[in-house]
């Protein structure tokens, strides 16, 4: 066999076995993007009842004025959405994100304890979410000038979610 010769068969060789390997015993698993580390509200948009989702929109709409500054409006939009469904744990949790913003440690964690009581009751504490209450919580410490364990629960974040706690604060936008 000549040199020529000899790589063809090797091509054909590998070509054979990648192809085994792909059709044969080795089924296609489709690549899914890496998931977030933290949760973003929007995904849940089409999730719950009408109910639910009415409220979590009216949420998200929040967070939108919340992120343009506009805090009139974005406490209007969470109390509405809690007339809508009081036990939305997550308008909760943009309350509880909501007053951090506004240095209000008492209704950050008034909001906070019922979001992270909800989240249990409806068994929806997953680690996605944990990283935000843990978050919230460090950032209601430092408010409240408890800093050596504000920076435990804000250390437990970053590592966790570096991009979204990595500066130890949750904008709207990246709870949106």
């Amino acid at each position: 066999m000549t040199r020529a010769g000899s790589g063809v068969a090797i091509r054909r060789a590998m070509v054979a076995v990648l192809a085994a390997l792909v059709f044969g015993g080795c089924p296609f698993v489709p690549l899914r993007p890496p998931e977030s580390p933290s949760l973003h509200l929007r995904e849940l948009a089409g999730d719950g009842d009408a109910t639910r989702r009415a409220s979590l929109g009216l949420v998200l709409q929040g967070l939108d004025a919340d992120a343009r500054s506009d805090t009139r409006r974005a406490q209007g939009l969470y109390a509405r959405a809690l007339q809508i469904d009081s036990g939305n744990p997550y308008a909760y949790l943009a309350l509880a994100r909501h007053h951090v913003a506004q240095r209000d440690s008492e209704r950050a964690l008034d909001h906070l304890v019922r979001a992270r009581d909800l989240l249990d009751a409806y068994e929806l504490m997953s680690p996605r979410v944990e990283v935000h209450v843990l978050g919230l919580r460090g950032n209601v410490l430092r408010l409240e000038g408890r800093e050596i364990e504000a920076r435990e629960y804000l250390a437990r974040a970053a590592r966790t979610a570096p991009t979204v706690w990595g500066d130890a604060t949750l904008t709207a936008e990246e709870l949106r």
